[in-house]
C-alpha cells in the first residue's frame, strides 16, 4: 500500500508542479499583453519627410507630414506614405514578436520567422533586421506643438488636435484570434 500511496504522491506533485507552471504562464500573459498593447514602432521616410506611428499588429496610430512632403507630386508623396507604412508596420511586427519571444523564454522562436519573412520581401538580410531590432528603442510620442490653423505641416491626418481622446473599446465576450492562439499553445503544452 505504501508504493501506492509514494505513486498517488508523486502525481499529486507533478499535477501541483503544472498549477504552478501555468500560474506563472498567466501572469507572464497579462504582463507580455500590457507591453505589447504600448508598443509603438515610429518610421521616417528616407527624405525625412513622412513619419508614420504603428501599433500592435500593425494598426497606424498617426502618420505626419513636413513642409517638404506637401511640394511632392501627389504620386512621390503617395509612394513616401506607402514605404513609410511598411516599414513601421514591419518595424511595430518585429518588437511585437521580440516580446511575445522575451515572454517565452524564445522557444517559439517567433522573432526568427518575422524576420526571416520580412528579409525575403523587402529584399533586405535577415542580419540588417536583426540589427535593427536590436537597435530599437520604444519610441515615445512628442508632445504636439501649437501650430497656426493654417499650417499643417506638423498636424497628424489621422487624429484631431482638439478632440479629446476616445475611450477604449471594451474587450469583446469571445477572445480575439490572438487570445485563441495563446490558449491553445498552452493546452498543447499540457499534453
Amino acid at each position: 500500500m505504501s508504493a501506492e500511496f509514494e505513486q498517488l504522491v508523486a502525481q499529486f506533485e507533478r499535477f501541483q508542479s503544472r498549477l504552478r507552471k501555468v500560474d506563472d504562464q498567466l501572469a507572464n500573459l497579462g504582463e507580455m499583453r500590457s507591453e505589447i498593447a504600448e508598443l509603438e514602432a515610429t518610421a521616417t521616410s528616407d527624405d525625412r519627410s513622412v513619419t508614420v506611428v504603428a501599433g500592435p499588429g500593425g494598426a497606424i496610430k498617426d502618420v505626419r507630414f513636413t513642409e517638404k512632403a506637401l511640394a511632392q507630386t501627389p504620386q512621390a508623396l503617395s509612394s513616401a506614405v506607402v514605404f513609410t507604412i511598411q516599414q513601421a508596420v514591419a518595424e511595430a511586427a518585429r518588437r511585437q514578436a521580440a516580446i511575445v519571444d522575451g515572454h517565452f523564454g524564445g522557444d517559439m522562436h517567433l522573432t526568427d520567422q518575422v524576420v526571416e519573412t520580412q528579409a525575403e520581401l523587402f529584399g533586405t538580410s535577415p542580419e540588417e533586421l536583426r540589427e535593427r531590432l536590436a537597435e530599437e528603442r520604444p519610441a515615445r510620442r512628442p508632445a504636439r506643438e501649437e501650430h497656426p490653423d493654417d499650417d499643417y505641416s506638423q498636424r497628424s491626418v489621422l487624429t484631431d488636435d482638439d478632440a479629446p481622446p476616445r475611450p477604449a473599446p471594451p474587450p469583446s465576450p469571445g477572445g480575439s484570434a490572438g487570445d485563441e492562439f495563446l490558449k491553445n499553445l498552452f493546452d498543447e503544452e499540457d499534453r
